[in-house]
């Protein structure tokens, strides 16, 4: 069933360079992964802006005893100096007073801890540090260029086909609070989670993919654009998404949204150039927007270039999963429950089942 629904689909070849040569092994595949990111950066996400010149992280506050004395909870600043000017978001900090077997970097939509999309305590409980950011302290989440990080790297706006949307911005400040987590002795560098809801699932699955410090990178109901197959999918199309949300990708995108050009890949390059990283992808059975179909699928496609590397991929009966499931037998793990698009303490169950078993 599903091979024959992938077939319907006409999937770029992972396994195939733009130049028809064939990927014959693990070097291959390392030349093909870069030719996949090079594309996705100058088709659909834009440029991931350079590494700060100079980076700066100052403890503002400390509270020694967040959750009932179970963790503290840091507000630390993060400065990067870049070329135009320097910009300073904060992330707050987590931390168990045990030592925490995984590590979150959460690309949130708000500040407070907790929040609706983090159950810190249950997290701390279970024994897992998060390091979260909202993601408008980096730049906002509209087609204002002119704040933020997107003024210090666009003062005279975007003039290049590939200059950075808004998520490739999100994605590299996940990446500079990675850079902080380097410098704690206290952190299992091995053990550290770029995780993400809807828009910030897309940008957690970019942060993966682009920054291999990450051991992993976790979706949650990231749809279009996101985790989900483009070619075939219902729900969110790609004029949708341009006509409301075009400031998240680079100006390019508007070829392949509105004056039918096709990418020259699928979302599915995306999730396979996390191998041989785990990966998480999460869909919500009514969440039809997102198209839950289209992201599974997407698992089972990637799922042939852990195959390469002697892994199991995605882990699965030849059929689409009905909710409530999880399929975490894989470096692919996947999940999908009932109800509608949120960011939901099931989801995070299923995550900390997956990456602290």
């Amino acid at each position: 069933m599903l091979k024959a629904e992938l077939k319907i689909r006409n999937l770029p070849e992972l396994l195939t360079f733009a130049n028809g040569e064939k990927v014959e092994n693990i070097a291959d595949w390392k030349k093909r992964r870069e030719e996949l990111l090079r594309d996705l950066q100058s088709e659909l996400y834009g440029k991931l802006p350079e590494a700060p010149k100079d980076i700066r992280f100052e403890t503002e506050s400390c509270e020694e005893t967040f959750c009932a004395g179970k963790a503290d909870l840091k507000k630390v600043n993060i400065t990067c100096v870049l070329e135009n000017g320097s910009h300073t978001f904060p992330v707050y900090c987590t931390i168990p007073h045990k030592k925490a077997k995984t590590t979150f970097v959460l690309i949130n939509f708000r500040d407070p801890v907790p929040d609706r999309y983090l159950p810190a305590e249950e997290l701390v409980d279970n024994d897992c540090a998060v390091f979260s950011f909202c993601y408008n302290d980096v730049t906002s989440d509209d087609d204002n260029f002119s704040n933020g990080l997107a003024e210090i790297l666009f003062p005279n706006g975007r003039t290049k086909s590939d200059d950075a949307g808004k998520i490739a911005m999100w994605a590299w400040a996940a990446m500079r609070v990675m850079d902080y987590i380097q410098t704690l002795d206290f952190i299992d560098k091995e053990r550290i989670v770029v995780i993400g809801h809807s828009r910030l699932g897309k940008t957690a699955l970019f942060t993966g993919a682009m920054d291999k410090r990450f051991m992993s990178a976790a979706s949650n109901d990231s749809g279009c654009c996101g985790a989900a197959i483009i070619r075939g999918k219902t729900g969110e199309m790609l004029p949708d998404i341009y006509n409301q949300f075009s400031y998240w990708f680079c100006p390019k995108f508007k070829e392949y949204a509105l004056e039918n050009k096709q990418f020259s890949f699928d979302q599915h390059a995306l999730l396979a150039a996390l191998a041989p990283r785990k990966l998480c992808v999460a869909s919500a059975e009514e969440d039809s927007w997102a198209d839950p179909k289209s992201e599974y699928l997407s698992c089972v496609a990637a799922s042939e270039v852990y195959k390469l590397y002697g892994l199991k991929g995605l882990v699965h009966e030849n059929e689409y999963p009905k909710a409530p499931i999880a399929l975490h037998k894989g470096e692919i793990g996947y999940h999908i429950r009932k109800g509608l698009h949120y960011f939901s303490r099931t989801d995070w169950l299923y995550y900390l089942e997956y990456y602290n078993s």
